[in-house]
Parts: structure tokens; C-alpha cells; sequence
């Protein structure tokens, strides 16, 4: 009996190596997207940090000078907060890129193991067969041996 070979091997090898490397630029891009979401997370806690700070020193009252530093200091903070705001929409935007392609590689790997599945159970059906017909064969060559020897 021959022994079973996926006639799409090399392509589904192919694409569980392309699904591979899909599932790793996913997860680097979660980490970016992690990396810059932080980014945000702190320049707002500076932001808040600094505006409740303005806050009590505008209680008990502070320079002109000091509050022209702090309005700088905002000012400056808002524009990186706006471009890591950015960032992080583009990084989102590439994580979930990355995501759609991953669910498109792992469809297709599914797709390919489905093929060898069913390959594999026609190909054990032909070979129960083929036992069949030989145990026929083989049953039938007995008798007509023992036949003969009458």
C-alpha cells in the first residue's frame, strides 16, 4: 500500500509560514500601539497633573511670570498630546490592518487543512477499497484452488 501524500503540501506549508509571520507583525503592532496609547495616557496625566497644580497655586496666587511659563508649558503639552493623538490613530489603524490580514491567512491555512482532511479520508476510502477488492481477489483464487483439487 503507497503511502499518503497532500498533493497541496507545499502550499499549505506556505501559507501556515505566511499565517506565522502574519501572527508576529500582529503582535509587534499591538506593542507599538501599546508603546504610543502609553505615550498619550502620560502627556494627559502631565496635562492634569499640571492644570490641578496651575490650579492650587492660583489659590494662593503666584508670578505673572510663573503663570506665562505654566500657559507655555500647556500650550506645548497640548501639541504633543495632538500629534501622539495621531500616532495612536495610526497605529490603531496598522494594528487592526495587520488583525484583517491575520484572519485572512488563518481562513486560508483552515481553508487548505479542510482540502487535506477531506483528501485524506477519500484516500482512505479508496484504500479500504482497494483491500476489498484484493481480499476478493485473494478469497476467490482459494476457492477456486480447492475447486480444482476435486
Amino acid at each position: 500500500m503507497k503511502q499518503y501524500a497532500y498533493r497541496f503540501e507545499n502550499i499549505l506549508t506556505f501559507q501556515e509560514q505566511k499565517k506565522l509571520d502574519s501572527e508576529n507583525d500582529y503582535k509587534h503592532s499591538i506593542e507599538e500601539f501599546e508603546r504610543v496609547a502609553t505615550e498619550l495616557y502620560d502627556l494627559l496625566k502631565k496635562k492634569e497633573d499640571l492644570l490641578a497644580e496651575q490650579e492650587e497655586k492660583l489659590k494662593y496666587g503666584f508670578s505673572v511670570e510663573s503663570l506665562q511659563y505654566y500657559a507655555r508649558y500647556l500650550t506645548r503639552l497640548e501639541e504633543e498630546i495632538a500629534q501622539s493623538q495621531k500616532k495612536v490613530i495610526e497605529y490603531r489603524a496598522k494594528m487592526n490592518w495587520f488583525e484583517e490580514k491575520l484572519l485572512e491567512d488563518t481562513i486560508e491555512v483552515r481553508k487548505y487543512e479542510k482540502m487535506k482532511e477531506h483528501d485524506q479520508q477519500l484516500y482512505k476510502k479508496e484504500m479500504e477499497h482497494l483491500e476489498a477488492l484484493q481480499l476478493d481477489e485473494l478469497s476467490t483464487q482459494q476457492f477456486s484452488r480447492k475447486e480444482s483439487r476435486w
